[in-house]
């Protein structure tokens, strides 16, 4: 039975589309939204198909939308989707070129006719989001009948303002929809929720919550599309990190719209959470951009370890190979812990010793370094060595090269630029070592493929003699709360030392942290699991004497 025949009145289906756009694949986008709404009408009897925001661009599609022609691509897949069907109505998410300026704009289609365009009037302009620079707010409310129903549309951040939900629901809205590009990081889940339920209690409506789902650049959408019953409960919740199209009934009672409970998928915990946002940040940066598979530079150690894990987990073990690159500072249990995670995941693996360049550059270097002793630029010597071969093999083989540096690394600038940074993604740059750990632990819960001796002995970069990294850096108990308090919540100096971290260590991390910017800049993208990442969300100056005039004031009391 197909939507345009139902029978009973008092009911409306409603089909969540969670689905995975590419930006700027407008066309592709487009035959997308047919193949789910055609789905939606015949296989589901739906009278609405909810799409996310702007589907057809994909999001965030950034400066593409000012380039010549984009938005000409965006009316003509408007026009097929309006020719080519019918019978169901279709609320797809799209950018709108009105006489106003750009706007983001949602449109409700059926049988050939645009019968609502609802433009978003909060656009946000924090963290990563970037949408003043393109577009123009729209204003008032919007309220369409689907059916017998009057539905409120609402995009996005709207849904966060208590204004445009009123005011839909003061015209006779009964049900509340709302459109998303909501990425992930720690936690967003619950806030979600919670905001949605807000507004619930604001109007007395069922809300239905459509998000977008997979990974573009830094960004992951969880999905996680879901559906509160009017007194705020979860009646309907779609999976995490993956499309779903997922059905949802609403039955018109004395006391109003009802939704009925049907599928809820359990929320994932934390750790699993930021586990599956790794895979598909992986997966869809590599299978995005046409990448043939991936290599990683395998040390024996933690990081690269659960990088490679992550690899195999997001585009299968035959489409990784893993580099262990020995030095004449290589643990013999390094080598060992390396082959025995290997053989467990089933990749290719290779050893190419770098005693050969690195002694090379030290014979052509020597007349350079008379009188001077062994230090830091030895050790860099050997990273680039490294980077070296594995950008060869990605080079040849058409492989990205996943980097394997984390956010403790990154931020004090614990890394070698054109050495362990040289790659195109950096899985676990956003990760605390921390949580490295954590996560190493959860993998191996899926299946040991880990060493436990990878986990629990001391890290080392093993660039020189017995080294560790608590000889040039704090315990990583102490270092991660400190730099979350540093960079995710913008602490300063006074402030932290008032939390009770050693004056001495705070002065000392701040300026490991402001003076290596300039590395972060060069670093490859990442996968955002944090409120605040590096690049996008974090955007301090390289060239600043703030932090010297923080530090020349007097200690407080």
């Amino acid at each position: 039975m197909t939507a345009s025949t139902r029978p009973d009145n008092s009911r409306l289906r409603v089909a969540m589309a969670q689905c995975n756009p590419l930006v700027g694949d407008v066309p592709g986008n487009c035959g997308q939204v047919l193949r789910m709404a055609a789905r939606a009408r015949d296989e589901l009897a739906a009278d609405l198909i909810v799409f996310p925001e702007l589907a057809l661009t994909g999001y965030p599609p950034e400066d593409l939308l000012l380039r010549p022609g984009f938005q000409e691509l965006v009316d003509e897949a408007l026009a097929r989707i309006r020719i080519q069907l019918s019978g169901i109505h279709v609320l797809v998410g799209h950018p709108e070129q009105a006489p106003q300026g750009r706007m983001n704009t949602a449109s409700l289609i059926r049988d050939g006719k645009v019968l609502a365009r609802c433009r978003k009037q909060h656009l946000p302009n924090y963290s990563v989001f970037d949408e003043k620079r393109y577009f123009v707010p729209g204003d008032g409310f919007c309220v369409a009948n689907v059916s017998t129903t009057r539905v409120g549309i609402t995009i996005c951040e709207d849904i966060w303002m208590p204004e445009p939900a009123r005011a839909a629901a003061d015209a006779g809205a009964e049900l509340l929809v709302n459109l998303n590009a909501s990425p992930f990081h720690v936690g967003k889940g619950d806030e979600r929720e919670r905001v949605v339920a807000d507004r619930v209690a604001d109007t007395g409506c069922p809300a239905l919550y459509v998000n977008l789902v997979g990974g573009q650049d830094e960004l992951v959408f969880d999905g996680e599309s879901f559906v509160l019953d009017q007194l705020g409960n979860v009646a309907v919740r779609a999976p995490a990190f993956a499309q779903a199209l997922l059905p949802v009934d609403f039955v018109r009672t004395d006391a109003g719209l009802r939704v009925l409970h049907g599928e809820r998928s359990s929320r994932v915990d934390e750790v699993a959470g930021v586990y599956e946002a790794l895979v598909l940040g992986v997966r869809d940066y590599i299978g995005k951009n046409g990448f043939q598979g991936a290599v990683i530079g395998l040390s024996g150690g933690i990081d690269s370890a659960l990088t490679l894990a992550i690899a195999v987990d997001a585009i299968g073990a035959d489409q990784v190979e893993a580099v262990m690159m020995p030095s004449r500072y290589t643990a013999e249990i390094s080598l060992e812990d390396a082959r025995q995670e290997a053989a467990a995941l089933g990749i290719d693996y290779r050893e190419i010793s770098i005693e050969p360049p690195f002694g090379a550059f030290l014979d052509a270097l020597s007349d350079a370094f008379t009188g001077t002793t062994p230090d830091a630029t030895e050790e860099n010597i050997q990273a680039r060595c490294r980077g070296v071969v594995l950008m060869a093999l990605s080079n040849k083989q058409r492989r990205i090269l996943l980097t394997t540096g984390n956010k403790s690394e990154m931020s004090v600038g614990y890394a070698t630029l054109y050495g362990d940074m040289a790659g195109g993604f950096a899985p676990i740059k956003d990760v605390p070592k921390l949580l490295v750990y954590r996560l190493a632990e959860y993998r191996n819960s899926l299946g040991a493929v880990i060493p436990q001796r990878v986990i629990d002995r001391p890290p080392s970069a093993e660039l020189a003699p017995d080294q560790k990294d608590e000889d040039s850096l704090p315990p990583y108990s102490i270092l991660d709360p400190l730099l979350e308090g540093y960079i995710e919540h913008d602490l300063g100096i006074d402030e932290l030392v008032t939390q009770g971290f050693d004056p001495e260590t705070v002065r000392r991390v701040a300026t490991l942290v402001d003076r290596n910017e300039y590395k972060r800049r060069q670093a490859p993208p990442g996968v955002r699991i944090s409120r605040r990442a590096f690049g996008r969300d974090r955007r301090y100056p390289i060239t600043s004497g703030f932090l010297d005039a923080q530090l020349k004031k007097p200690a407080a009391d």
